[in-house]
């Protein structure tokens, strides 16, 4: 079974409660949750969830993936949820939410490049974070020497995967990407952005590193 069909049957796994992972898919069982009942307050207020966490500044990333099954245009979509996972093997890990309508195309796929942003990109972040637009619009990119997913031009980091595994993780999946190619810096004969530094999100808004100390 190629990238593709792993990460399809991936998919099909997590959407059945009563089907059983594919052996080539490492998938972990469902956990049995316990329900909050009516008359018992939920353990962590939402709002108060993304007010604390938001103390946690992240990078900023774009996930992107190529055309899968007839579709006309690359997927992608802006994500801060990324994380290095494992040196050997070589893995990172993103988490996506259940509901995303990029996902699928991602996991049809099969495989993906994570392109960490440069401090100037907030814009192009923003776009890519849009639902149901041509999120590669007047964007510059090139293939991944290994997936073909796009490489944004501009990018501080590039990082070309393929799906490895996918696990659940409450209202978000846990994607594990095994790493076939990686580098600095954008599309060849692309710098980073204008600034050099990293794209971070913190508080609810973009920010960026102050000068060292």
């Amino acid at each position: 079974m190629g990238h593709a069909g792993m990460a399809a049957a991936a998919v099909r796994w997590l959407r059945s409660a009563e089907a059983a992972p594919a052996a080539s898919v490492e998938a972990l069982p469902r956990p049995e949750l316990r329900c909050v009942g009516e008359d018992e307050r939920a353990p962590v207020d939402s709002a108060e969830f993304r007010r604390v966490l938001g103390n946690f500044a992240t990078g900023v990333t774009v996930i992107t993936a190529p055309a899968a099954d007839g579709a006309d245009s690359p997927a992608g979509f802006a994500c801060q949820s990324f994380s290095s996972l494992s040196l050997d093997p070589p893995l990172i890990a993103f988490m996506v939410g259940r509901t995303s309508t990029t996902w699928p195309r991602i996991a049809r796929a099969g495989v993906f490049c994570v392109n960490v942003l440069d401090e100037s990109q907030g814009e192009l972040c923003r776009a890519f974070a849009v639902s149901g637009a041509d999120k590669f619009a007047g964007v510059a990119h090139e293939p991944a020497p290994v997936s073909g997913a796009p490489r944004l031009a501009g990018a501080l980091a590039w990082i070309d995967c393929a799906v490895h595994a996918v696990h659940t993780g409450g209202d978000h999946l846990i994607v594990v990407g095994r790493v076939d190619a990686l580098g600095t810096g954008g599309a060849p004969g692309e710098g980073g952005g204008e600034g050099g530094g990293p794209l971070l999100f913190h508080r609810g808004r973009f920010a960026r590193l102050g000068p060292a100390r």
